[in-house]
């Protein structure tokens, strides 16, 4: 794949209620999107589906088809679900049980009931091996191989289709494990097996055994899953070469994925992130939130300067939803992004203490909220967004879902109404307004503790879900500004088409900053960049297209947190420690408002290799014809009653035209609340901008 191909690509999101499809004509700039149903029995299925019927809806053939890239939460998912494969752990004698000793934190101080997540591996499946590397990288004691063939019998005997090894101090010298691995590779050729300096190598021996155990415990059926999905896609004459889109915002071959599925742990959510740069850019606005609320979640992420802000620290398969703690550790670069509340099949009911809560159960796709008629019962974001106006069951999905109004009524009637003594009307305005209220939080929450306020950015919406709730949210966090983008509903998979083929090494090096030896890491980096070189130009990127970009996470010595510094890459040929030092300073002081009189050391380098970003126009389906076409009873919650409220053709509305609130703005995929007080206008790439001071 190359930004010189002509011919069409298709994004392709999995997410827990609908499967986003959306294809792009490189030549014309069209977008054109599908949405169907997620089968979760087999999400290959779904994918599948969406494929055939944006082929079939747009009269495109097979041939014409370069590139699929797609996203999933797969990986997530089994996690979550505990449905990966039977997995054991092989670590350095006397650290059996570090999955379950951790870190020895407590989520929740107070709680003399706390439960913590539990291990992926059992006790019984983690075994130890006499092996012993020094802190410094120097072997102390190698693994006996009669001792690893023994081993390999009991893996045996166990039945494992999975093994992680995780050595201590193997991110400073990986030989101990590779020693095992060709061992236990050689006696056990049918069993998956992954060492922790290929999957990350940092410092921190529980997060990095947790993640190790997690590539793992997911690998065989994500590599199954793909390999299957490759394999149809060539029965319907498509592209084989699939890509997949990876959590750090970059897309590599599915190849290279099937050796690193923990890394696509969070693919769909960064899609929706790329997404909303490019909408950003177009909108002329380069500090976003970006809101993406879909069937199961919402998501916040921040945008600075046009680009997503990333991380390598991530949980996933939390005990309690929004505690931080309560969940598996994993390092594995990301988009800094924070799941901040529920989505629109998110169930509401009546907690112990008689108040609204809404999740963290999901209706999903089946049988869904109680509004699609498909067996719901209970009540949901959808269905109080339904009885509240803000959704029409006549034009849901452009008229190809009918929504039953009557059976969201019932269910917020029998849940919700009755027991707390309040009309349909007012029990669906708790459900919209606690929702909002708990994002409000997170969202200003996350902003703060990345050292940044969140009254400074515009608030991008996405999701199916995202622009319905937007301007509320908004309003709550104080901020002004609100830019929905045209095809917001299916954002994430446009994102999968603006991400580079790209792929990220990590390194740690943790020594001080004064006395580094800069010719030893210009060597480290050099070697990374040719692995990364020949990742990218095996996906079809030209080595002269392909880019490096060097990072070193820092930090004053004593500190327990650390800060990401941009490095030049011929500064580690040509300059000295001390320039190192000044972009350190600067950083910390951006963040932070001052420095510290103290010594700073390195933690870990970064190395990432890019092909080229694609530069995406794309063009605005817009039409000729009546943007205002009619009236709806819409609840705002003011004066306790329904406002009869314009609703436009979304594809109708001329630019530059102001349009005073209260209003709805309906496309296929989503629909637009403007408030009363408010002021939305379209601009010349279809976004459009609410003023929310009028």
């Amino acid at each position: 794949m190359s930004t010189q191909d002509t011919g069409f690509r298709i994004g392709v999101d999995i997410g827990g209620t609908f499967t986003d499809v959306v294809m792009l004509d490189p030549a014309t700039g069209r977008l054109a999107n599908e949405k169907v149903l997620t089968t979760p029995h087999d999400p290959a299925e779904g994918v599948l589906n969406g494929v055939q019927r944006i082929l079939d809806s747009e009269g495109t053939a097979p041939r014409d088809v370069r590139s699929i890239i797609h996203g999933t939460t797969l990986v997530a998912n089994a996690l979550i679900e505990r449905k990966g494969v039977k997995t054991a752990l092989v670590t350095t004698e006397g650290f059996r049980d570090v999955l379950e000793i951790g870190r020895e934190l407590r989520y929740s101080i107070y709680d003399l009931f706390i439960d913590m997540p539990e291990p992926l591996v059992p006790r019984v499946r983690r075994f130890e091996v006499a092996e012993r590397m020094r802190n410094d990288g120097t072997v102390l004691q190698a693994p006996d191989p009669d001792a690893v063939r023994a081993l390999a019998g009991t893996l045996r005997k166990c039945g494992v289709e999975a093994v992680a090894i995780v050595f201590l101090h193997s991110f400073r010298n990986d030989a101990n494990e590779r020693a095992v691995k060709a061992i236990l590779a050689e006696e056990l050729p049918d069993i998956t097996i992954c060492t922790s300096f290929e999957v990350m190598p940092q410092i921190g021996e529980y997060e990095r055994s947790s993640t190790a155990v997690a590539n793992a415990f997911v690998q065989p059926i994500f590599r199954n899953y793909v390999m299957r999905l490759v394999q149809e896609l060539g029965r319907l004459d498509l592209p084989q070469d699939l890509y997949l889109m990876l959590a750090d915002g970059g897309t590599v071959r599915h190849d290279t994925a099937v050796e690193y599925p923990i890394r696509l742990v969070q693919s769909g959510p960064a899609g929706g992130a790329q997404a909303a740069s490019v909408f950003g850019r177009l909108a002329l606005e380069d500090n976003l939130l970006c809101f993406d609320m879909g069937g199961t979640t919402a998501k916040a992420c921040l945008i600075q300067d046009g680009e997503p802000l990333r991380t390598d620290a991530f949980e996933v398969a939390r005990v309690f939803r929004f505690a931080k703690g309560s969940g598996l550790p994993l390092q594995v670069p990301v988009i800094d992004m924070i799941e901040i509340g529920a989505g629109g099949g998110s169930i509401a009911q009546v907690d112990k203490l008689g108040l609204v809560q809404v999740g963290p159960e999901s209706a999903s796709s089946k049988p869904g909220p109680a509004c699609y008629g498909l067996g719901g019962a209970q009540p949901t974001v959808t269905d109080a967004d339904l009885v509240l106006g803000y959704l029409d069951a006549a034009s849901f999905l452009g008229g190809d879902m009918a929504l039953d109004r009557a059976a969201a009524e019932d269910a917020i009637r029998e849940a919700l109404a009755e027991p707390l003594g309040l009309s349909v009307t007012e029990a669906a305005w708790g459900i919209y307004e606690t929702v909002n209220e708990s994002m409000a939080q997170a969202a200003t929450i996350h902003a703060l503790e990345s050292g940044r306020k969140v009254q400074d950015f515009t608030v991008l919406a996405i999701g199916g879900a995202g622009p319905v709730h937007a301007t509320n949210l908004a309003r709550r966090m104080g901020v002004r500004r609100v830019i929905c983008p045209l095809g917001a509903g299916v954002a994430s998979a446009f994102g999968f088409l603006a991400s580079p083929i790209s792929f990220e090494f990590v390194r740690a090096a943790i020594e001080p900053l004064a006395g580094l030896d800069l010719a030893r890491i210009d060597t480290m980096v050099a070697e990374l960049e040719a692995e990364g070189l020949a990742l990218v130009t095996s996906a079809g990127i030209a080595e002269a297209d392909a880019t490096t970009a060097v990072s070193v996470l820092m930090r004053y010595s004593g500190q327990g947190y650390q800060v990401d510094v941009d490095v030049p890459r011929d500064l580690l040929s040509s300059g000295g420690t001390e320039d190192i030092a000044a972009l350190f300073e600067a950083r910390y002081r951006a963040l932070f408002g001052r420095t510290e009189a103290m010594a700073a050391e390195i933690m870990s380098w970064r190395v990432v290799v890019s092909g080229p970003k694609p530069v995406l126009e794309p063009q605005a389906a817009l039409r000729e014809g009546t943007a205002k076409i009619g009236l709806r009873p819409v609840y705002f919650g003011e004066a306790g009653d329904y406002v009869d409220t314009p609703v436009y053709d979304r594809y109708c509305v001329p630019p530059d035209t102001p349009i005073e609130g209260p209003a709805v703005f309906e496309e296929r995929e989503s629909t637009i609340i403007v408030p009363p007080r408010a002021r939305a206008t379209a601009d010349r790439s279809g976004n459009l901008i609410i003023d929310l001071d009028g």
